[in-house]
């Protein structure tokens, strides 16, 4: 499988110019925002799919055949689902989410199948009213569970910077990384991935506050699921 980079000036030349025509959701001007998923996306049965925007065309319930190794399909999917996060629109994240498998959170970027919290598509659905609070993993550095509600873990481990302002975004690869093990392809074998990543955020810190959310699809007959979102950062 080929691997892709996409770099701020190629973003904004050529997104630009087709957003319109082949990204449903554009992270990149002040566009109204699609009524839930992606036109390749038809939400699974019994899914809700309340509305971003009022204004925006009712979807078809029909949806071409998908092909995995289409990059345009799997970015806009990935741009969707980065505004959905964005606004904390939990009931259209959820029609992304995996019917089967949920969608995995990983608070830093080695992927811990065994201690990673799942959640459900009717569980990502409430997130906004869960104030249970959960133990995500360890904290780097301290050694410190990671106890949280989804809030709290989701301003910190999850979006904390807007990542429709990713200075960088790669298809399938990694865009910054540190001494993490960095096992996403190997933890989910047959997806692919989108890595939003800001490098550095002030440049007299060495590039030592760079992050990054990795958003990982599974392709099925017709959509891309969502079963990962990684967040990545420099550790110890």
């Amino acid at each position: 499988m080929k691997r892709f980079l996409i770099f701020p000036c190629v973003l904004c030349t050529v997104l630009g110019l087709l957003v319109g025509i082949l990204l449903p959701v554009d992270l990149w001007e002040d566009a109204p925002v699609h009524n839930g998923p992606t036109d390749n996306f038809t939400p699974p049965p019994g899914t809700s799919q309340n509305p971003v925007n009022s204004s925006s065309a009712a979807r078809s319930t029909t949806a071409d055949p998908l092909e995995p190794t289409d990059n345009f399909s799997l970015l806009s999917s990935a741009c969707a689902v980065n505004r959905c996060l964005q606004q904390r629109s939990w009931a259209t994240l959820s029609a992304y989410v995996h019917p089967d498998r949920g969608v995995t959170f990983t608070p830093y970027s080695t992927v811990d199948p065994e201690n990673d919290l799942n959640f459900s598509a009717d569980q990502i659905k409430e997130l906004g009213q869960d104030f249970n609070v959960y133990t995500w993993g360890i904290e780097d550095g301290r050694g410190d569970p990671i106890k949280m509600t989804f809030k709290e873990y989701f301003e910190r481990y999850v979006y904390n910077r807007d990542y429709t302002q990713a200075v960088e975004i790669g298809i399938d690869r990694v865009m910054t990384g540190g001494n993490a093990l960095e096992n996403l392809s190997e933890a989910y074998p047959g997806c692919r991935f989108v890595d939003f990543s800001f490098p550095s955020a002030d440049p007299v810190n060495d590039g030592l506050d760079w992050s990054s959310l990795k958003l990982v699809f599974e392709p099925s007959e017709a959509h891309w699921y969502l079963v990962g979102i990684v967040h990545g950062e420099w550790t110890i």
